[in-house]
C-alpha cells in the first residue's frame, strides 16, 4: 500500500476539495492517505465545514501566511519524508509549485491534476507551472477533455492525461420528490427548479434569478449555499418581484435530498472545470442545464441535458421553460453510474500511483 499525499491550498466547501476528500475515502491506498491544506487551521476549517470531521486524523494543516513563500518548501520537503510519502499529488497552482518542489527535494514522485485551465492567461501561472515541470517532471492529468485540450497546446505541456471527477452514485441516488420539499419546507404544486453553490459572481446565480422574472408564476427557483452576495440576491429577486418564488435555503448538509426536491438542476456559473453538482443531481434522477463553459457540458447526460448561455437570462429562461415539462427519454442517473463513478476515478488515480499506464 502506497502513502499518497494530497495537497490543497484550502479545505473550504468546494468541488476540487470534495474530490480530494471523495479520493481518499475511494482509494485502495486511502487509509494511508494524508491531504495537507496549504492554509488554515485544523479547528476553524472543520468549525466552518463539518464534514472535516469524520477525517480529520488525516488532515494536516500549514496555516501559510498571506503571500508568497520559499520556507513553505523547506517545509513541505521535511514533511513529506516525516510521512514517508511515496507519491505526492497536488490540485492547483499553489499546491503544484510548492510541494511540486518539495517532492523533488525529497526524491518522491509527483502526480498533478489541473481542475481548469482559464487560469494559466496568468503569466505568473505560466511561470511557475514551467518551473515545476522543468524541477520535478510530474504526471499530469486534466479532469475533463476541455482542460486536457488547452493544457495540451500550452509549452512544456503536452501528454495531459484525463480523469475525469466522479461522484459516490450510491449516496446520490433517486427519491420522493414530496418528502423532500416538504422537508427544506418548499412548494410542492410548482414546478421548481434548484441551484447550488457558494453566492458569488462566477457562480451566476444573478443570471438565473433574472431568467426568473420570464418564467411562469408556477415555477420557482431554490438555491442551496451560501457567500457575500446573498443579500444583494435577495434584493434583486424583490426588485424583478420574484422574491416569493425565490428560495434561498442557505447551507444545505443533505443534498442528495436536495436535489430529489427539484424537477431541474441549473448550473448558471460563468466558469467552471469539471463540476460535480450537474452529476450528482442527475445520479438523483434529475434533469441538468448548466453553461457552456469549462467541462460543464461533459457532465451531462446527452440525452436529457440542456446546454445555456451564459450570462444570458432570456436564452436561460427559453430553453428551461420547455423542458420543465418535457417527458424524459433517457435515464440521467444511468448516464452518471456508467461515467462518473469515484471508484472508477480512484482507481484511475490509484493506477497512476502505482506507476501503471491508464
Amino acid at each position: 500500500m502506497k502513502t499518497i499525499i494530497q495537497v490543497v491550498q484550502h479545505l473550504r466547501p468546494g468541488g476540487l476539495e470534495v474530490i480530494a476528500l471523495e479520493f481518499m475515502r475511494f482509494s485502495s491506498h486511502g487509509k494511508r492517505m494524508k491531504i495537507v491544506s496549504l492554509e488554515g487551521d485544523k479547528e476553524s476549517a472543520i468549525k466552518a465545514w463539518p464534514r472535516l470531521e469524520a477525517c480529520k486524523d488525516q488532515l494536516i494543516f500549514l496555516n501559510k501566511p498571506e503571500g508568497f513563500s520559499l520556507t513553505l518548501i523547506q517545509q513541505l520537503k521535511l514533511l513529506l519524508i516525516e510521512l514517508d510519502a511515496d507519491v505526492v499529488h497536488t490540485h492547483h497552482i499553489g499546491p503544484y509549485f510548492y510541494a511540486g518542489i518539495a517532492s523533488r527535494l525529497a526524491g518522491i514522485s509527483l502526480i498533478h491534476t489541473e481542475h481548469d485551465a482559464w487560469h494559466y492567461s496568468n503569466k505568473r501561472h505560466q511561470l511557475l507551472q514551467k518551473i515545476v515541470r522543468l524541477v520535478a517532471n510530474p504526471t499530469l492529468v486534466a479532469d475533463a477533455d476541455v482542460v486536457a485540450k488547452a493544457l495540451n497546446t500550452m509549452p512544456g505541456m503536452a501528454g495531459v492525461q484525463v480523469i475525469k471527477n466522479g461522484i459516490d452514485v450510491d449516496k446520490y441516488s433517486p427519491g420522493n420528490k414530496q418528502f423532500a420539499r416538504k422537508f427544506f419546507n418548499l412548494p410542492k404544486d410548482v414546478k421548481l427548479i434548484g441551484a447550488s453553490g457558494r453566492l458569488e459572481d462566477v457562480k451566476g446565480h444573478r443570471v438565473l434569478i433574472e431568467a426568473m422574472a420570464t418564467l411562469p408564476e408556477n415555477t420557482h427557483l431554490t438555491i442551496a449555499g451560501i457567500g457575500t452576495l446573498e443579500n444583494e440576491l435577495r434584493e434583486l429577486a424583490k426588485s424583478l418581484n420574484v422574491e416569493e418564488r425565490v428560495h434561498f435555503l442557505g447551507y444545505v448538509d443533505d443534498m442528495p435530498r436536495f436535489y430529489q426536491a427539484l424537477d431541474l438542476f441549473c448550473l448558471p456559473s460563468f466558469n467552471e472545470g469539471f463540476p460535480l453538482a450537474p452529476l450528482e443531481a442527475q445520479a438523483c434522477g434529475i434533469p441538468a442545464a448548466v453553461t457552456n463553459v469549462g467541462g460543464a457540458v461533459e457532465t451531462l447526460c446527452p440525452q436529457t441535458g440542456v446546454i445555456l448561455k451564459a450570462g444570458d437570462a432570456k436564452d436561460m429562461a427559453e430553453k428551461m421553460l420547455p423542458f420543465l415539462y418535457e417527458r424524459l427519454i433517457a435515464s440521467p442517473r444511468e448516464f452518471v453510474t456508467n461515467s462518473a463513478d469515484i471508484r472508477t476515478m480512484a482507481s484511475a488515480y490509484d493506477a497512476l500511483a502505482e506507476g501503471k499506464s491508464l
